[in-house]
């Protein structure tokens, strides 16, 4: 059941992290999906290391922790070009 509650609770904070971002993103939905379970995770091992409550727990300082990783995770991924449309990259140049 903590599983499944992390698995939703990322999906919402990969949902808010693009939402915040400036800009359109290139990174699908999978994507932002998995990177907000990152963020999530990010989240409840701060807020467990702070003192603010269990990993698996749902609290506020992990939950805006999550976000901010989450944020941090997809500018990363954009950067990297994670989800990119190929078809816009410039070919290699023929010799």
């Amino acid at each position: 059941m903590q599983v499944l509650g992390l698995i939703l609770i990322g999906i919402v904070i990969g949902v808010i992290a693009r939402l915040i971002l400036p800009g359109r993103q290139s990174v699908g939905a999978l994507v932002t999906i998995l990177l907000g379970i990152g963020g999530a995770l990010i989240g409840g091992v701060v807020a467990s290391a702070i003192g603010e409550g269990d990993i698996w727990e749902l609290n506020f300082i992990g939950t805006i922790v999550g976000v901010i990783a989450a944020i941090l995770l997809i500018a990363i991924a954009e950067g990297a070009g994670v989800g990119a449309d190929r078809s816009t990259r410039r070919p290699a140049a023929r010799r």
